[in-house]
């Protein structure tokens, strides 16, 4: 599919639309138009290229978007779309100077988000007594790395809302483990947050915030 699609829409546009940038990841691509006109233009031409080739555009994903920002500020009903598993929308962002403003920019999905909120309940890591703390941390540190190095490039507060699921665990997990803690879920987050500020890169995530929250 990736080769056929190398010559079903890559060449294709490459040939006939030199002038629109575009990216592509398997079956799923992005064409920058800059105007409405050209993108439902676009849309049109790309219809009857697919149907050429006994292929179709996915009725839902096949979307026109405007990328709304301070320099854009027109109105449009689709303002946000997803690609890789970021969600590309508006978002407050603040410049060198500290000066807020609006920004078209990307952030981890609500997908994608929700997929490793997922793994981490599968971990059970709450029922793991049979570990140490370095243990859990050596367990969990491949998984939560990868997730930072490639969802924390951009928006981190974002990744770090997703991510707090874990510190949820790790509090229920400590409740279970030190003797001292259980019964009182308020000392182990202050234990929590105290390991945080002894040990910032003992978890990976703990780098995207100043504490472990609650």
């Amino acid at each position: 599919m990736k080769l056929f699609l190398h010559y079903v829409f890559d060449r294709w546009m490459q040939t006939h639309y030199p002038g629109v940038p575009f990216e592509r990841y398997a079956d799923d691509g992005i064409c920058h138009c800059k105007t409405l006109a050209q993108a439902q233009q676009l849309r049109a031409a790309l219809e009857a290229r697919f149907a050429e080739c006994h292929l179709e555009l996915h009725p839902q994903k096949t979307r026109v978007v405007y990328c709304k920002d301070d320099d854009r500020r027109g109105t449009y009903p689709e303002h946000s779309f997803d690609f890789l598993g970021y969600t590309f929308r508006p978002r407050r962002s603040m410049n060198r100077s500290g000066k807020l403003f609006v920004s078209f920019a990307p952030a981890v999905s609500d997908k994608a988000a929700k997929a490793m909120r997922q793994r981490m309940r599968r971990w059970k890591l709450h029922l793991r007594n049979d570990l140490g703390l370095q243990e859990v941390a050596q367990w969990t540190r491949p998984v939560l790395l990868g997730w930072v190095r490639y969802y924390g490039r951009f928006f981190p507060s974002a990744l770090h809302r997703a991510l707090r699921t874990l510190n949820r665990f790790l509090v229920r997990w400590a409740r279970r483990k030190y003797q001292r803690l259980r019964g009182h879920e308020m000392r182990a987050w202050d234990w929590l947050n105290e390991l945080r500020a002894r040990e910032p890169s003992l978890f990976a995530h703990w780098r995207l915030a100043a504490t472990v929250g609650r």
